[in-house]
C-alpha cells in the first residue's frame, strides 16, 4: 500500500511540488493519488489544523508564512535545534555518530543544484543530529516545529552559497558532538540556525 494523502501532501510540500499559494483541489489531488476523495478531504482538514493550508471561500490553499512568522519559528527552532545539539555531545552513541558521519557524506556527495535534493539530505543530517540526542521530547518538538517551514517559502540550500556555507557549518557541529562538547555544538547548531533564517528571510524577500 502505498502513502496516504495525507503523508503525499506534506512531502509535496516540503520538495516544493505544493508551494505556498498553490491551490489543493479535492478531486484532482484524489485523481492523482489515485484514491477517494474523503481521504484526500481528511488530509486537507488535518493540515489546516497544522496550520499548513488555510481556506478561502471554498478553496483550500498552501498557507504562505509572514516575516514575522518566520522569525517566529526560528527563533524557537533555533532554541530547540540547540538543545539537541548540546544532548548530542553528551549523548551521541558510536552507531549515532556513524548516521550523522554517512548524512554529513550524502550531503558532500550531492553534484546536482536541485534545491529539492539539497534539502531532502540536510533534512536527513538534522533528523539525525536529533535522534543522537536521545531525548524523545526535543526530537517530537523539532518535528513538529520544522513542519511549519513548509509554508515558509522556498528552501534557503538554492543558493550556491548558502549550499557551501551549510556543509562547513554542519562539518564544524559534527566535530563539537564527537569531542563531547555541549557548549560547542550548542553555540554552532544555533548559529546554523540563525544563519538559515538569513537566508530563508532575504528569498522571502526576492519573492
Amino acid at each position: 500500500m502505498g502513502a496516504d494523502p495525507y503523508t503525499l501532501l506534506r512531502d509535496g510540500m516540503f520538495l516544493g511540488e505544493f508551494p505556498p499559494g498553490s491551490s489543493l483541489n479535492e478531486l484532482a489531488l484524489a485523481k492523482r493519488f489515485g484514491t477517494s476523495r474523503t481521504p484526500v478531504r481528511e488530509a486537507l482538514q488535518r493540515l489546516e489544523t497544522e496550520r499548513l493550508v488555510e481556506r478561502r471561500g471554498r478553496s483550500v490553499i498552501v498557507r504562505q508564512a509572514s516575516p514575522a512568522e518566520i522569525l517566529d519559528i526560528y527563533e524557537v527552532r533555533t532554541t530547540l535545534e540547540g538543545a539537541a545539539a548540546a544532548k548530542a555531545a553528551t549523548s551521541a552513541t558510536d552507531l549515532d555518530l556513524l548516521r550523522l558521519a554517512r548524512a554529513r557524506d550524502d550531503m558532500r556527495d550531492v553534484t546536482t543544484a536541485d534545491p529539492r535534493t539539497r534539502a531532502v539530505v540536510n533534512r536527513r543530517f538534522h533528523e539525525a543530529l536529533w535522534e543522537a540526542s536521545h531525548s524523545p521530547t526535543l526530537v517530537d518538538l523539532l518535528t513538529r516545529i520544522n513542519s511549519h517551514l513548509l509554508v515558509a517559502s522556498r528552501t534557503t540550500l538554492d543558493s550556491e552559497e548558502r549550499w557551501i556555507e551549510a556543509l562547513a557549518e554542519h562539518e564544524e557541529l559534527l566535530a563539537a558532538i564527537r569531542d563531547r562538547d555541549p557548549a560547542r555544538a550548542q553555540a554552532l547548531a544555533s548559529a546554523h540556525m540563525n544563519a538559515a533564517r538569513d537566508a530563508r528571510l532575504r528569498a522571502y524577500a526576492s519573492g
